[in-house]
């Protein structure tokens, strides 16, 4: 299966372009450092600029939080859950870390296959 990634859309030409790009790729937004043993919330959207249909045959199926090579968490949409309209689809993870975080998401788009994100390093303090 091919793995798609985010490139930046201003380096882009053509609206729809843009649009493909954004709209099926997973973003990762969380601070920077967290403590261990605390709860720590990681936001992932899909799409940044652009969003992504809801419709019965194209929607976002899931979206998964991976440390390095360890999946960490998944939520699992079903079609119209975003009301059946054009929307970013969001989940908020809380994870407990004990270490420093290389965190990626991945997406699934029932019509267009794998997202995945860039890397996002959280560094965890005592």
């Amino acid at each position: 299966m091919k793995i798609n990634r985010y490139q930046d859309i201003n380096t882009i030409d053509g609206e729809a372009k843009k649009d493909y790009i954004d709209r099926h790729s997973a973003f990762i937004h969380c601070d920077d450092s967290a403590k261990k043993g605390e709860k720590f919330k990681v936001k992932v959207k899909i799409g940044d600029a652009y969003a992504h249909p809801d419709d019965f045959d194209h929607y976002v199926a899931w979206v998964q939080l991976w440390d390095g090579e360890k999946m960490l968490t998944q939520a699992t949409f079903s079609t119209g859950i975003l009301g059946g309209e054009a929307n970013q689809a969001e989940v908020d993870f809380y994870v407990v870390p004990s270490r420093k975080m290389k965190l990626t998401a991945t997406a699934f788009c029932t019509k267009h296959g794998l997202w995945h994100s860039d890397e996002k390093l959280v560094e965890v303090a005592e």
